[in-house]
């Protein structure tokens, strides 16, 4: 099997804790963000990234803003290749 991506691992993080912060079931946030239970595994799996509405609907679900969901993503332009994702993780921003 092929290894996640790291926005999809950030972004699947993220969304995992906020939904255990807010102290609901993977079913209780499909059914609050009017999305499958299936698709909301996916995206906590990493599977999946999602569009901008899913975002939104998650967001809204969840009572947090989109920037919440994708906490710690960022694109940063990488010059011989053209552009790119970067993931960063709170050991990076310490500087160890």
């Amino acid at each position: 099997m092929s290894e996640i991506p790291q926005p999809s691992r950030r972004f699947a993080a993220n969304m995992r804790r906020l939904r255990r912060v807010a102290g609901i079931s993977q079913e209780e946030l499909a059914f609050r963000s009017a999305l499958h239970r299936t698709q909301i595994s996916l995206l906590e799996n990493g599977r999946r990234m999602p569009r901008v509405h899913t975002l939104v609907c998650l967001a809204g679900a969840l009572g947090v803003t989109p920037n919440d969901l994708l906490d710690g993503i960022t694109w940063e332009p990488i010059v011989a290749i053209g552009g790119g994702l970067v993931v960063t993780s709170p050991e990076n921003e310490d500087g160890q």
